[in-house]
């Protein structure tokens, strides 16, 4: 690969971190459907994000709701969808032992919000994407990656894989890797910052004013 097309790669992986949030909760929208009980155990997690991606894919191509409408469809669909205690637990890693319950509590709460805030803004921008399973394995524990690619009109495929767990006879997102890029180890890095030099209430305490500004963290 020439050192050109490596940096082309590298410029477009950025942007969907940086630039263009929206993109990546378009992508964990495809995990995810507005009718219940859709994740059954008895689906295999391939057929689960594909279920799953066709019927978001058709609530973005909707035409009569309002955006406002959809960034609440956007949030209860993470919401039921994404395990947020292991996100939280995994993000933090042994920085999770130094919060107090409460703290742990309010952080899994505070991080759910800025999430489905940060992903969930300017749905309306959907341009014609969708998502195709491309292969799947398990992983250590129990969990599952499937990955797929997302076909975009006129534009570069991205690869985008998807770790599940599963709970309470469902899957549940615990992880979305974008271009070989992890969202939980994108804002552990963020987050180790702060923990580090500020302690984890700071921590709490940014999140929490992001999300009242409604503004993202900025990411790497």
């Amino acid at each position: 690969m020439s050192k050109a097309t490596v940096e082309n790669r590298e410029m477009a992986r950025t942007r969907w971190f940086v630039t263009s949030p929206l993109r990546l909760g378009a992508m964990l929208l495809l995990l995810c459907s507005a009718a219940s009980g859709a994740a059954r155990a008895a689906e295999s997690p391939p057929k689960v994000v594909q279920e799953l991606a066709d019927a978001v894919v058709a609530v973005l191509a909707e035409k009569g709701p309002t955006a406002d409408q959809k960034r609440e469809k956007v949030q209860t669909i993470v919401y039921a969808h994404f395990d947020f205690t292991t996100l939280s637990r995994l993000v933090l890693a042994r920085n999770w032992k130094q919060l107090s319950p409460e703290q742990r509590q309010a952080f899994v709460e505070e991080f759910k919000r800025h999430l489905s805030m940060t992903y969930g803004k300017n749905v309306e921008t959907y341009n014609n994407e969708r998502a195709e399973v491309t292969g799947d394995r398990t992983e250590p524990g129990g969990d599952w990656t499937v990955k797929t690619k997302i076909v975009r009109p006129g534009a570069q495929d991205i690869l985008v894989d998807y770790r599940l767990r599963q709970e309470e006879g469902g899957w549940k997102v615990i992880d979305v890797i974008i271009e070989g890029v992890s969202l939980v180890a994108n804002f552990r890095s963020q987050f180790q910052e702060i923990m580090t030099g500020q302690g984890p209430q700071k921590l709490i305490d940014i999140l929490h004013e992001k999300n009242e500004r409604g503004e993202p963290l900025k990411t790497s």
